[in-house]
């Protein structure tokens, strides 16, 4: 059975290098009926946080990544580790390393002096006792010293490693803590990883990771090394290009589907196709489309793609999420339209839920000034008359629905021989505060008749004010 697994460590925010891996890994489980496992990575005890944890379970959960096991947490497999390292002692494939670090930067500066890798010369390799005084202890893997280890990616290809070029890492540290390398093939070998789906950076701990593997007669998983996620300039990530929280898309009001659509393009294509809902991802998406090459940014891209969801979406569906970014502006929408009938005329002309939020304030709040270049334009002297005269026709007017504020402003531009836009932008500033808005007679029929009202009455003092 196919089994992949997502590994974050709780160091940082989870962005969205770590989220596409955590796609790809479960787009690969889901599309061949497999299982796909949540591990933390906590074994860092100084750099690692509850907050960081909450960060990633959170995440996974908004973007709907379902897991069939975890979360598991490393720090709580201590016991694990020492036994498999205890089994390497006793079978010759790990040793006691006394080398202070005097003398492993001494190894260092001579291996570089000579033009050779910086690596530990294996000096304690083959120590039969240990010294009368040491300050400090570690254990090293025994690294074959000759032939050479294959990574046989589903990506990158065949990659060789000599065996004499990797050095005797350390697996346990002076403080007795596991190292990564050593931790993830236990927790790999144990949890029936099948497929290693991870980034690049991570491609040369492989060939170390599988001599660990081979020495403790553990079956060695596939591996896919997915390339990195670069900036629009080719560079690496930074938090203000995108290495930022995965949640902050959410505050920013991006939809999860289309940042898993956004996210599953930088790499993966299927012909020239664009937009694919989740259920088509799982069944189209496979690792050997994965492209060799490293993917750059769009954030035009993710934001087209975000206003193709919004379009398809009903307001019910929408109504929660716009409801969210309501409560994070602190506007109060409980005077005022049903969310569901604002997202259904806003979600066409917005790009992300909370432009939606921010353009529908106007609904639920009063607002104390006009803005300037909307009120110069359309709240002029000449306009006063008409909107006074419409104003005391939308007072007089049941039922108030679209159609009867469409008939009633229609017949009443008639009357006055005066074209729709002129009466409809003045009429649209003066109840919005602002030059957008849905159609005048939808604007005006979820804004309400006594709104409607003493906005026109503040416009008219407005116009009579800018008249003086």
């Amino acid at each position: 059975m196919i089994r992949t697994r997502f590994a974050p460590s709780p160091t940082g925010d989870l962005h969205i290098g770590g989220v596409r891996t955590a796609l790809f890994s479960w787009l690969y489980a889901r599309h061949h009926q497999g299982e796909f496992i949540l591990r933390i990575e906590d074994t860092d005890i100084e750099r690692s946080s509850q907050e960081a944890i909450n960060i990633i379970l959170d995440g996974m959960q908004w973007l709907g990544f379902d897991v069939d096991e975890g979360p598991f947490y490393q720090s709580s497999r201590n016991e694990k580790y020492q036994s498999a390292i205890t089994k390497l002692l006793e079978t010759g494939n790990a040793y006691y390393c006394y080398c202070s670090k005097d003398e492993l930067d001494t190894m260092r500066e001579t291996a570089m002096a000579r033009g050779e890798k910086p690596k530990y010369d294996g000096k304690c390799r083959n120590r039969e006792n240990s010294p009368d005084n040491y300050d400090s202890r570690v254990i090293r893997f025994k690294t074959p010293q000759h032939g050479e280890t294959i990574v046989n990616d589903l990506i990158q290809g065949e990659v060789r490693y000599e065996n004499s070029e990797l050095d005797d890492l350390i697996i346990l540290r002076s403080d007795g803590s596991p190292t990564y390398n050593l931790s993830v093939v236990i927790d790999d070998a144990e949890m029936q990883i099948s497929h290693v789906i991870r980034g690049d950076d991570h491609l040369n701990n492989t060939p170390r990771q599988i001599n660990i593997f081979l020495a403790l007669g553990a079956t060695v998983p596939t591996y896919a090394h997915i390339p990195l996620i670069l900036d629009e300039n080719g560079k690496k990530l930074s938090k203000r290009h995108g290495a930022a929280s995965v949640l902050q898309y959410k505050e920013n009001g991006v939809l999860p589907e289309a940042l898993l659509n956004y996210l599953v393009r930088l790499g993966w294509s299927h012909g020239d196709q664009e937009v694919f809902s989740l259920e088509e991802m799982v069944k189209l998406f496979d690792l050997q489309d994965v492209n060799k090459s490293a993917a750059a940014i769009n954030p035009e891209k993710l934001i087209w793609l975000n206003q193709q969801y919004l379009k398809n979406y009903d307001g019910e569906t929408l109504a929660p999420l716009l409801k969210e970014q309501l409560d994070r502006l602190s506007i109060n929408y409980t005077q005022g339209p049903k969310l569901e009938k604002v997202c259904e005329v806003q979600k066409e002309r917005v790009k992300t839920i909370k432009e939606m939020a921010l353009q529908s304030r106007y609904f639920y709040e009063d607002f104390d000034d006009f803005d300037p270049v909307a009120s110069k334009k359309h709240l002029r002297p000449v306009i006063l008359e008409p909107l006074s005269e419409l104003k005391n026709r939308l007072m007089a007017l049941e039922p108030w629905d679209s159609n009867s504020i469409q008939q009633s402003i229609t017949q009443f531009c008639e009357e006055i021989e005066i074209k729709m836009g002129k009466v409809a932008q003045p009429l649209r500033v003066a109840v919005t505060g602002n030059g957008i808005s849905p159609s005048i007679d939808v604007t005006l029929a979820l804004i309400g008749k006594d709104r409607v009202i003493k906005r026109l009455d503040k416009a008219l003092e407005f116009i009579q004010a800018r008249s003086a």
